[in-house]
């Protein structure tokens, strides 16, 4: 392939996903806008008529932001590649570090990094302090906001710097197939998170104290025990320093897995819901959706790097995204920079194969609770959390993790108590 030819697929591959990507959110925008008028029929008796229009006029602020910002995130990558700016900070930065060099591709990685950092922002800025604290959602302060800026810095340096800094050694000294190396590394690095995360990482920004409800404490180790779930710990998270949404979450694996709840949760919620709703996260659990994902992204991931160790090697694909300078540091760059674009028709299968775990975790938790109590939980969550109860469809499949409000109510409802 030459490089004009593979300039031309990337710029139209690009120019595709981002149309797309903005042709559902104005689907999306105006669908929700439509139907701001009238409560859905499934919800009529749960959920107020300015519930539902707050939850409208929520999905259709946060699409609009939405947009602004994929075609900023698509005129940068433009910029890094076919712009010449990745090559650019590259050249200047061979003033402090021989080309190729160890030193030089870490600082040309984490100028990269940095510079995404900065794109995002002003829009994470006013995603925070403007739409979220707009519909009452945001409880984050300007000094909070800056120390956990200061805490992820500090965390990217001691921690992504010598990563990167790992994976650049691995692949100029590992020969033909350091790719193989280079994926076993991460493997392990990413196991080595879900280790340390809830004991070390996460205790930096929230506090997590043991849940002291001894009554829901009761009824969720009955839950625990008949489900076979074996965990370190109950604990309550203060979510509520930052955000008003409620959500649960297991963290860790093994003898280190944490059950997670958002202070927000337990107080929007009665007991029974949320037994339902951590009955739901427990059916993840019982059907191994995690390993089950981590038995495509395992492979897809080494077949993404052995993709790339032939890359490497072929001078149009440096060329291909303005680039002249063919060291590894900037193939890794340049690599990660163009993928979403290709990658980008993966993600309805994607968000198809979790819309059916969805399911699958609802169906066991109706089991080993009662649906209706999880029907209880979810259109509270809704209500609370502002998510609307008509999205369009096409948007739905496309970017949606968990189902539609009234197809997931109504096949609750269709299940035994």
């Amino acid at each position: 392939m030459s490089a004009a030819s593979f300039s031309l697929l990337f710029v139209l591959f690009l120019v595709a996903s981002t149309a797309i990507k903005s042709g559902l959110m104005l689907r999306q925008i105006r669908h929700v806008a439509a139907r701001r008028g009238a409560v859905p029929e499934p919800f009529a008796e749960s959920i107020g008529l300015s519930a539902h229009q707050r939850a409208a006029d929520y999905t259709v602020a946060r699409m609009r932001l939405t947009g602004v910002e994929t075609l900023a995130g698509a005129v940068f990558v433009l910029a890094l590649t076919l712009g010449g700016a990745l090559q650019a900070v590259h050249g200047l930065l061979t003033q402090a570090w021989p080309a190729g060099s160890l030193l030089h591709g870490v600082a040309l990685l984490g100028c990269i990094a940095l510079a995404s950092w900065l794109i995002e922002l002003p829009f994470s800025l006013y995603r925070i302090f403007v739409v979220e604290k707009h519909f009452g959602f945001n409880r984050m302060t300007p000094a909070l906001f800056i120390s956990d800026t200061l805490k992820e810095g500090l965390l990217a340096t001691l921690v992504g710097l010598p990563l990167l800094a790992v994976v650049l050694w691995l692949m100029g000294a590992m020969g033909k197939y350091w790719w193989l190396w280079v994926w076993a590394f991460w493997l392990a690095f990413n196991l080595l998170v879900l280790l340390v995360w809830p004991s070390f990482i996460a205790p930096l920004f929230n506090t997590f104290t043991p849940l002291g409800d001894e009554a829901l404490k009761s009824r969720v180790e009955a839950l625990l025990q008949r489900c076979g779930f074996k965990s370190k710990g109950l604990y309550v998270m203060d979510g509520s320093r930052r955000s008003a949404h409620g959500n649960a979450y297991f963290t860790g694996f093994g003898a280190a897995r944490r059950i997670v709840f958002f202070d927000t949760l337990l107080d929007k919620l009665a007991p029974a819901e949320v037994e339902a709703v951590l009955a739901h996260e427990l059916g993840h659990f019982s059907h191994r959706h995690i390993v089950k994902r981590l038995a495509v992204l395992a492979p897809l991931s080494l077949a993404l790097l052995a993709l790339l160790g032939w890359l490497v090697t072929q001078p149009w694909f440096f060329a291909g995204l303005g680039a002249h300078s063919q060291d590894t540091a900037t193939a890794l760059a340049l690599f990660f920079i163009a993928l979403p674009a290709f990658t980008f028709p993966l993600g309805p299968l994607m968000s198809h194969w979790s819309r059916r775990h969805e399911f699958e975790a609802d169906a066991y938790a109706a089991a080993q609770t009662r649906a209706s109590d999880l029907v209880a939980a979810l259109t509270k969550l809704y209500r609370d959390n502002a998510s609307t109860l008509t999205p369009d469809p096409l948007y739905s499949r496309f970017f949606d993790s968990h189902p539609p409000a009234a197809i997931r109510i109504a096949r609750l409802q269709a299940l035994p108590e």
